[in-house]
C-alpha cells in the first residue's frame, strides 16, 4: 500500500469513527474496499449479446469502510454527502433507486450465492458522478461485495464478486446489463484496457501506449438506464437471436450472428431490430481490430474505429444525444485528439477521448 493509500485510509478510518463512535478502539475490526468506475473505449452493448468490450478502470471510485455488528441490521452513513439509512437484510429487499437500495441489493446476492453476510456498520464515499457513465452503480455494488464477503468467509475470487454485483443489478435494480461494468471495476489494471470475452469470460489486459491518455468529458446530460430505454435495446437483440435461432438452433447469442445471417432474418424482424444487430456485429470487430490498433500505437486507425463507433450507435443503437453528438464533433477538432465517442449505456452520459 502507498503512503497516500495509507493516508486516505486513516481518514476513511476517522470519519468512520466520528460517525459511528463506538468503533474508537476497535478500528482493527474495520474493513476498508475500494472500486473504481469505469470507462469503455469500445464495445457498447455488447457484453449482454456474448460479444467483446475493451474498458479501463479509472481513478475516480467508491469507497466503504465497515465494520460487522451482530444481527441482521445495518446503518451506514455517506461521508460526500451526509445521508444516513437503516435497514434490515431481508430474504429480499424491496427494489428502489436510493444509493442505499444498491447495497441492500447487493448484501442479498451475496447471501443467494452462499456469502455468509450479517448486519454491518458502513462509510461510504464516492467520487463518482451519479448518471455520467462512469459505472457508478456498478462500483458501489462491488464495492458491497468487497466489503461484506471479507470478513466473514474465505476472499472471493474478482470475477465471481463481479458476477454477484451483476446479479444484483439484473434481479434487484431490474436493469439486465451484462457484466462489463463489474468486471471493469472488479479486475481493472493500471495503465491497461482489459479485452474481455464477454461469453467466455476470458480477458487479457492490453497497455495504453505511452504517448497516449485517456480524456473523458461530461455532457451533462444524466441518465437513467432503470428507464426502459436500455432494457428495450437488450429485449430487441434478443427478438433478432430468436429469429436466427428458428433456422439454427445452434445460434444463442447475438454472437453467434454474421451479417450474412442477418441480412437473411430481415424478412421476419423489424427494421430497428436489423439495425440493433448491425451495430452490435460490426461493434465486435471494432473492437477487435482496436486491440491491435492499441499494440501497433496505430493512431489513424483508431480515430477511425471511434468514429464509426459513434456513428453506429448514433444511427443504428439510437443511444447518443445531442448534447454527446455535438460534444464528440468539437472534440475531434481540438488539436491531438486522436479519436472521440461516447462511453457507457448511452442516453447521456460521458464521452472518452484519447488524446495526445
Amino acid at each position: 500500500m502507498s503512503t497516500a493509500q495509507e493516508a486516505g485510509r486513516e481518514a476513511l478510518v476517522e470519519r468512520f469513527i466520528e460517525a459511528f463512535p463506538d468503533a474508537a478502539g476497535h478500528e482493527d475490526e474495520l474493513v476498508v474496499t475500494r472500486a473504481p468506475g469505469r470507462v469503455n473505449l469500445i464495445g457498447e452493448h455488447t457484453d449482454y449479446n456474448g460479444g467483446f468490450v475493451l474498458p479501463f478502470a479509472i481513478d475516480m471510485d467508491v469507497r466503504l469502510v465497515v465494520r460487522p455488528r451482530d444481527g441482521s441490521g445495518v446503518r451506514i452513513t455517506r461521508a460526500d454527502t451526509g445521508e444516513s439509512a437503516a435497514f434490515e437484510l431481508g430474504p429480499f429487499p424491496a427494489p428502489g433507486s436510493a444509493w442505499h437500495d444498491y447495497i441492500a441489493g447487493t448484501a442479498w446476492a451475496l447471501r443467494q450465492h452462499d456469502q455468509p453476510v450479517g448486519g454491518f456498520d458502513g462509510l461510504l464515499l464516492s467520487t463518482l458522478p451519479i448518471g455520467s457513465g462512469l459505472s457508478s452503480s456498478a462500483a458501489l455494488e462491488v464495492v458491497t461485495a468487497w466489503a461484506l464477503s471479507a470478513p466473514r468467509g474465505p476472499s472471493v475470487p474478482p470475477l465471481e464478486i463481479a458476477r454477484i454485483a451483476q446479479f444484483a443489478e439484473n434481479e434487484h435494480v431490474g436493469v439486465m446489463c451484462g457484466l462489463m461494468d463489474q468486471f471493469a471495476s472488479a479486475c481493472g489494471v493500471a495503465g491497461h484496457a482489459l479485452l474481455f470475452d464477454c461469453r467466455s469470460t476470458e480477458w487479457q489486459a492490453v497497455p495504453l501506449p505511452r504517448d497516449l491518455s485517456l480524456v473523458v468529458i461530461h455532457s451533462g446530460v444524466s441518465h437513467g438506464h432503470a428507464d426502459n430505454a436500455y432494457n428495450d435495446r437488450r429485449a430487441a437483440c434478443e427478438r433478432v437471436v430468436a429469429a436466427a435461432a428458428a433456422a439454427d438452433p445452434s445460434v444463442t447469442l447475438l454472437l453467434d450472428i454474421d451479417m450474412e445471417r442477418l441480412h437473411a432474418c430481415r424478412g421476419r424482424i423489424s427494421a430497428s431490430d436489423h439495425d440493433r444487430a448491425h451495430h452490435v456485429i460490426t461493434e465486435n470487430e471494432r473492437v477487435l481490430d482496436a486491440v491491435e490498433a492499441l499494440r501497433a500505437d496505430d493512431h489513424a486507425s483508431l480515430g477511425e474505429l471511434m468514429a464509426e463507433s459513434q456513428a453506429s450507435m448514433r444511427d443504428l443503437y439510437d443511444i447518443t444525444c445531442p448534447e454527446i453528438d455535438e460534444l464528440v464533433a468539437l472534440t475531434i477538432e481540438a488539436p491531438g485528439v486522436v479519436g472521440s465517442r461516447m462511453t457507457g449505456g448511452g442516453f447521456g452520459g460521458c464521452t472518452v477521448s484519447l488524446v495526445q
